[in-house]
């Protein structure tokens, strides 16, 4: 504790000492409740968009959860604006972030037993954020990769329930990689008290660990790319719970039936969720007849389902008919007028029929929604042909930082478009005195494509006057290779001043 002290003392410039309000320890923070509040309410959208969006096919099932989630909260230890929501997802999963904001997949809901055993998962990601373990996640996030949560941009061109957003792209990764032990255990301990106090069994904590574990030994790959990727299972977890149960006053509700009624709906569904999953597995395999086949399967069983309708959708715009598929979008888009998948897909569609209005504005609707790296590159090329180059290779410049195969044809584009006006921005160089002791300039292709007509400019002193020559590397540079051009001028001292700008270059297509 005093080494703590200490601590707090010498940081004190550059953070603040304050007391958990759960453990009641000492601990350093780097923002502010406020801020912590804020960068939950910054990152709640893009974060449930970018996991399936909400699940509303049964509202009353949302008010359900929600009115378990505000129960705990209401005797957590940290008055937060708690808010409970259920995702779309068919990963069982459940998260918090920051300043209270807490969501659980239907994939998760689905494996439950009882109202004990969701107050055990809520009661659990209640401790993270009022114990500030998802903030501490986010702060080292942004120390680690130097950016604020709010600026980061989509960069992903997988299916959209990995698409990186906005803040939620380093939420996302965040929230997905381990909780500490500590974090975990302490969790587990917190969640029960509060569970105890608004009356339910925490035996639920304890059936829940147990489940937790025998399903985690299964290795089965989608509790282990959700829930147990962030919450890894262990029988020390399984005995800590037992440990605190015991110590706890007995009874207390279960809530068995109260939630198979709630769940009744979302249980019969079931089928109709496993027949699309399917569906995107064939789709993601180029098997459109399978997609197809999945999907009216699905939409047989649940006709509400937008996802349905976008997954048929998907299957005629990979089968270059897109029509049908802005008609599916459409359907998707009735039934469900906020997610931004349908939007993103619609707009490429109508982009692929040259009709370039209807799909700038689909797209940007999509980017209010989640920005992602789809939409930034097709705005970025129909931008170019109208000839608005600036917004154009605003639109590229995004997507170009990531990865993936969207992010190789933004740079690409960027090039192609920019390497005439910014020649500096896509070849790099470097001054070196040659054997002779005379400038040699290395000049290196940083871009994926082949260059040619690169040019040097350099400025050098002759007596009195300041002179320029030009020089020029011959051929074709291919993407990453390096050329030489000795230039005859000197002495050079190494270290000295570059005195060198890239003057021309051109893709060579």
């Amino acid at each position: 504790m005093h080494r703590m002290i200490v601590s707090c003392a010498v940081l004190l410039a550059l953070t603040a000492c304050s007391v958990n309000p759960v453990t009641g320890k000492r601990e350093l923070t780097l923002v502010g409740e406020a801020t912590e509040i804020q960068m939950g309410e910054q990152n709640y959208l893009p974060m449930r968009q970018s996991q399936g969006g909400e699940y509303d096919i049964d509202p009353l099932l949302s008010d359900y959860v929600q009115g378990v989630g505000q129960r705990l909260a209401a005797v957590s230890d940290r008055e937060l604006p708690y808010e409970f929501v259920v995702l779309n997802n068919s990963v069982p999963n459940a998260w918090a972030l920051p300043g209270g904001k807490i969501a659980i997949n239907r994939g998760l809901l689905t494996e439950l037993g009882s109202e004990s055993e969701l107050a055990a998962v809520l009661g659990h990601e209640i401790v993270h954020a009022a114990a500030r373990h998802s903030a501490r996640q986010m702060e080292q996030g942004m120390l680690l990769q130097g950016l604020v949560l709010a600026t980061a941009v989509a960069t992903s061109d997988s299916d959209y329930g990995n698409m990186a957003v906005g803040g939620a792209g380093v939420a996302a990764q965040l929230l997905s990689s381990r909780y500490g032990r500590s974090a975990e255990l302490e969790s587990d301990y917190y969640g029960m008290q509060y569970m105890a106090r608004a009356g339910y069994n925490p035996e639920g904590a304890v059936s829940l660990q147990q489940t937790f574990v025998r399903l985690s030994e299964g290795r089965r790959t989608d509790w282990l790319s959700g829930l147990f990727a962030s919450h890894p299972p262990s029988q020390e977890r399984v005995d800590a719970n037992l440990k605190t149960a015991a110590a706890l006053p007995a009874g207390g509700e279960s809530g068995e039936e109260r939630y198979r009624r709630a769940m009744a709906k979302t249980m019969a569904a079931i089928p109709a969720y496993e027949a699309y999953e399917e569906g995107r597995k064939a789709l993601a395999d180029n098997n459109t007849a399978l997609a197809l086949q999945k999907a009216e399967a699905a939409i047989q069983q649940l006709p509400d389902e937008a996802h349905f309708y976008a997954l048929r959708g998907d299957a005629r715009l990979l089968d270059k008919k897109y029509d049908m598929a802005i008609t599916n979008y459409d359907s998707a888009i009735r039934r469900r007028s906020e997610f931004f998948y349908y939007y993103l897909q619609r707009g490429r569609a109508y982009e692929r029929t040259g009709n370039d209005v209807a799909a700038e504005s689909d797209l940007e609707k999509s980017l209010t929604l989640l920005p992602t790296a789809p939409a930034h590159l097709t705005l970025g090329q129909i931008a170019a042909r109208r000839g608005d180059r600036s917004r154009a290779i605003e639109h590229y410049r995004v997507v170009a930082q990531g990865e993936g195969e969207v992010a190789q044809q933004a740079q690409s584009d960027l090039v192609r478009l920019d390497v005439g006006e910014n020649p500096g921005n896509y070849v790099q160089k470097r001054c070196d005195p040659g054997s002779d002791g005379n400038l040699v300039v290395s000049v290196r292709n940083a871009t994926q494509l082949p260059l040619r007509n690169i040019a040097i400019l350099v400025t050098y002193n002759d007596g009195s006057l300041q002179r320029q020559m030009e020089r020029r590397v011959s051929g074709t540079l291919a993407a990453g290779a390096v050329a030489s051009v000795a230039t005859g001028l000197g002495p050079y001292a190494a270290g000295s001043a570059c005195p060198v700008v890239i003057s021309n270059a051109q893709v060579a297509e």
